[in-house]
């Protein structure tokens, strides 16, 4: 039988259209307060929730990199291919049954933890994970009376009270089409 591998791992998904400050507290406070031996900041091509992207996926990775440089417990991976798959839960199988790896740290916004009952086979991925939420303004509320809380009943659940981030993917974009 397969070595189970023992560490900690934070995942941080998404699209990362651009990486950015906000992205990094999140890991650094995580790798802090879970004790965590690293995050993965899984970056995917296209989240099927959102419209296209407005930088290119070797753009998006190439600014991540160059967001975490020096941050060695942070590492920045595109698994799309080898998965052949975006979705989360897809993502989490790879890890568990290919890499091994069974304490995972499911990273979220309370933003969006009101939709993750949209996301694809979300009642596993909330089984196969320790969900994790972070505070984001207007979403807290809201998260904590969502169908994914009321279902999990607060186990296998963290919400992480952090000072509010004020930068986002979505705002850094809108100021790069307004300057164009």
């Amino acid at each position: 039988m397969a070595k189970l591998f023992k560490k900690s791992i934070g995942i941080l998904g998404g699209s990362f259209d651009p990486a950015h400050k906000g992205h990094l507290i999140i890991s650094k406070i995580s790798l802090k307060k879970l004790k965590l031996d690293q995050i993965y900041w899984l970056i995917t091509k296209k989240n099927p929730l959102k419209k296209n992207s407005y930088f290119s996926l070797e753009e998006r990775i190439k600014l991540a990199k160059k967001a975490t440089k020096n941050l060695k417990k942070i590492k920045v991976l595109h698994l799309d291919k080898i998965v052949k798959s975006s979705r989360s839960i897809n993502l989490v199988n790879y890890l568990i049954k290919w890499k091994k790896i069974t304490n995972i740290y499911f990273i979220v916004g309370s933003d969006i933890l009101i939709e993750l009952h949209r996301w694809k086979s979300w009642k596993k991925l909330v089984k196969l994970t320790k969900l994790v939420v972070f505070s984001r303004k207007g979403y807290d509320k809201k998260s904590k009376n969502s169908i994914v809380a009321k279902y999990l009943k607060n186990k296998n659940i963290t919400y992480i009270k952090n000072k509010p981030i004020f930068i986002s993917s979505t705002s850094i974009k809108y100021k790069l089409i307004k300057k164009s």
